[in-house]
């Protein structure tokens, strides 16, 4: 008998998760450990790179959402949802919720977390035999490749990965006993090169950021750059920037790299688009979880912002154009975004955008959550 299809997680539900246990990673980042409702467990079946957004409430103001990678290994698809959920939580200087972690999250306590989301991901069925993939990560960018290299060597025995990683120093190195064990695990299959920007190592590479120039010279001698299946960046802008520029020098086609920022430096925002590119005031049409309302837009508001006031379980986290969780499909009218650091080339050009930085052209708008 055929199995019953999943029924769809919605986008912006959250659920009260309780944490299992707070590990301490380095003096600067620690991993929580969320345990899963067994009635919730498909509903948080996620895909090797996904993240949750977590929530936090705000006593004296509004509540605070942040994104985190998940690290565990991702369930097969014919098994159970998992049980435990891991996610990776570096302090920021003045975060709110990375502070509360550090500071105050305790085992028993309960956070909300919505579903998993995000496309940074890797099917490991949907690889070729004898593929090959890489990534290059640097600082938190570990956690999701972290799950998806784990996830994919342990299904696939016939596919290679290839990690190259930038950190500070080996103190502020995230997951490096969980990185140590895949090189154990799998010696034949798993390759690890590892740059520290602030110290010398005793072997490996010599100290030094991993910028475009130096990864354009280093890359042809760790791998057959173009013979890559899937290329996996993540990490800072610059980095990511900076990888992506030497791949396309090294004749890397564009479609084979796949790109997550965890930070963008303010001087790297573009400007924002002029106030008279955008109607004072207009209507959006929006359809999120099979339902559709139209409300007007303030002068100068979102998409997103537009569609919170009516619906509050529109699904965002960052708002910066970042994390990509307000990903949606412009059905009709012209909107124009402002940011965009989530979503790739193709994704543009088929009529996705960002809602939280998406301010509309013409007077009205339809977008569509759903797609």
């Amino acid at each position: 008998m055929a199995e019953a299809p999943r029924p769809a997680a919605r986008h912006g539900a959250f659920h009260p998760l309780t944490v299992a246990s707070v590990e301490r990673l380095t003096d600067d980042a620690v991993a929580l450990v969320l345990r899963v409702p067994e009635a919730l467990r498909e509903e948080y079946r996620h895909a090797p790179g996904q993240h949750l957004t977590l929530r936090r409430p705000a006593a004296d103001g509004p509540e605070v959402r942040r994104t985190y990678s998940i690290c565990s290994v991702a369930p097969a698809p014919d098994g159970p949802g998992p049980l435990l959920l891991r996610v990776g939580v570096r302090l920021v200087e003045g975060g709110a919720f990375s502070t509360f972690a550090h500071k105050e999250i305790a085992a028993g306590d309960v956070l909300d977390a919505m579903v998993p989301a995000g496309r940074f991901v890797l099917d490991p069925a949907a690889a070729p035999a004898g593929g090959y993939y890489a990534a290059i990560v640097g600082g938190s960018g570990i956690t999701p490749v972290l799950s998806i290299a784990a996830t994919l060597l342990a299904a696939r025995p016939d596919v290679r990965f290839c990690l190259v990683r930038s950190d500070r120093t080996a103190a502020s190195t995230m997951f490096l006993d969980e990185v140590a064990d895949l090189k154990d695990r799998y010696p034949a299959r798993f390759q690890l090169v590892t740059a520290l920007s602030r110290e010398e190592q005793e072997a490996g590479l010599p100290s030094g950021r991993l910028d475009g120039e130096r990864l354009t010279a280093l890359l042809p001698a760790l791998l057959p750059v173009t013979a890559v299946t899937g290329w996996f960046l993540c990490g800072p802008y610059g980095l990511v920037q900076g990888a992506e520029r030497a791949l396309g020098a090294l004749g890397v086609a564009r479609s084979r790299v796949h790109e997550e920022i965890f930070h963008v430096e303010d001087a790297a925002a573009p400007a924002p688009v002029a106030a008279a590119a955008a109607p004072a005031a207009g209507r959006v049409t929006a359809r999120l979880d099979g339902r559709s309302g139209t409300w007007p837009v303030r002068e100068g508001e979102s998409l997103l912002d537009a569609v919170l006031r009516n619906r509050a379980d529109a699904p965002y986290a960052c708002k910066g154009g970042v994390c990509g969780t307000c990903r949606a499909f412009v059905v009709a009218g012209e909107v124009r975004m402002e940011r965009n650091f989530a979503l790739e080339a193709e994704e543009t050009e088929a009529g996705f955008v960002l809602a939280c930085q998406s301010r509309p052209v013409t007077e009205e708008v339809e977008i569509d959550f759903d797609r």
